[in-house]
């Protein structure tokens, strides 16, 4: 189960095919991902009204703090579909697009331990 998922109280169900026969690992959850970022987006306007009131610096960074971890709970619950679903599927394919998959999933876990 993906953070996401988790945070959700969510298990995925069966993936449906994207236009021209592509399907992406989250698409069986693209609606939850898309309800999390709206809330994420409220959050971060509510950071925005914070700091337009002048409210206490503290209480502005735990509000960062929250909306940065919601953030790291969905890149954490695309990488974890990705992995189970394009790089499994790229490597059950072989070749030379198994291992650029995986070299693209390596570089996206860098970018997200470096963030």
């Amino acid at each position: 189960m993906t953070a996401l998922n988790e945070a959700e109280g969510h298990v995925p169900g069966p993936l449906h095919d994207e236009p021209g026969g592509h399907v992406h690992g989250y698409t069986h959850d693209k609606d939850r991902y898309l309800k999390r970022l709206r809330r994420i987006e409220g959050q971060v306007r509510g950071l925005q009204r914070m700091i337009d009131e002048d409210k206490y610096c503290i209480d502005i960074l735990t509000q960062v703090s929250a909306a940065t971890k919601a953030l790291q709970s969905v890149a954490l619950g695309l990488l974890e579909e990705h992995l189970s679903h394009c790089v499994a599927q790229a490597v059950a394919e072989g070749g030379d697009t198994a291992a650029g998959k995986v070299r693209e999933a390596s570089d996206a876990i860098a970018r997200l331990v470096r963030s």
